[in-house]
């Protein structure tokens, strides 16, 4: 039982580690994104690696708690929608170069983080705290999209 438990959370960590690392893959920032005018509070790029790297450990771990929960659940659902959103944003913004998209892109992300929090808080508030540092890094990165949509 345990181990089954294990594979499980193991499982969802890993389908949300490959979301991001094969989209960052097909999606490098490159030249394009290095000539962006970027706003003062832009992190280095060191930072991004680290910070997602550890916000897909975590979402994969609320995603694996909501699925022990019940796998039909709305809950469920929008922790698989909002994994596509981030792909989809990654595609978005270093593939298209679609900067104005990205940000309706990234609003949508948000929504379905919230919408996550929201459907686990009562039954599995661990799940949805787990959610919160993703939430407040999305928030500063749709910050970050507009501003860049604006400077250039």
């Amino acid at each position: 039982m345990l181990l089954n438990r294990l594979k499980l959370f193991l499982f969802f960590i890993a389908i949300a580690l490959v979301v991001g690392f094969v989209s960052a893959f097909l999606f490098p920032p490159g030249a394009w994104h290095a000539a962006l005018v970027k706003p003062a509070f832009n992190p280095p790029n060191w930072v991004f690696g680290p910070v997602w790297t550890t916000l897909y450990v975590m979402v994969g771990i609320a995603g694996a708690l909501a699925w022990r929960w019940d796998p039909q659940s709305g809950a469920v659902k929008v922790w698989y929608l909002q994994l596509v959103l981030n792909g989809a944003w990654t595609a978005v913004f270093f593939g298209a170069h679609q900067i104005e998209l990205a940000v309706v892109v990234i609003l949508v992300l948000w929504w379905s983080i919230i919408s996550f929090m929201k459907r686990t808080k009562r039954e599995l508030p661990s799940a949805a705290w787990l959610f919160f540092p993703y939430l407040l890094w999305v928030s500063f990165a749709t910050l970050l999209n507009a501003a860049i949509a604006v400077l250039n």
